[in-house]
């Protein structure tokens, strides 16, 4: 067998066993392995096929891992769902008291109630900030 396909089943077996242990060590080696299977291709010098696989591995472990690590394991400040209406602006489409109304949030419509009950009704095409989301209620402030 020639070294590039030395390189690239390597490569191949290495991402495949990214899948089972998810901490994307194996995946930036296997890459590795396949950058050193190009330069295999294109040199044939197993020196510098060897060298481009460790500068490659040991680059996007040092480089690409920790920055991929902090973007997919962000935590809770990623806000989903109904979660990420919360402080989104909307506009009255139907009367808004304590009990009923209608709010368009982002191009859907939304069944929404005033934050208290002391409130006044407010009007439609008033500007409102959404405070929380109640199963399928929004409920909601007028903007500021």
């Amino acid at each position: 067998m020639t070294a590039a396909l030395v390189f690239l089943i390597l490569g191949i077996v290495l991402m495949i066993a990214e899948v089972l242990s998810g901490d994307f060590v194996l995946i930036m080696i296997g890459l590795g392995a396949l950058f050193g299977a190009g330069s295999a291709a294109l040199t044939g010098n197993v020196f510098i096929d060897v060298a481009v696989f460790a500068i490659a591995s040991v680059g996007m472990l040092v480089l690409v891992r920790p920055t991929l690590k902090r973007r997919f394991l962000a935590g809770p400040e990623v806000r989903t769902n109904a979660d990420a209406l919360v402080g989104a602006r909307a506009v009255v489409l139907s009367t808004v008291d304590s009990d009923a109304g209608q709010v368009k949030i982002g191009g859907d419509v939304w069944s929404a109630r005033c934050m208290s009950e002391e409130h006044p009704p407010i009007v439609p095409g008033t500007k409102v900030t959404v405070v929380e989301i109640s199963g399928a209620t929004a409920i909601v402030a007028e903007a500021p």
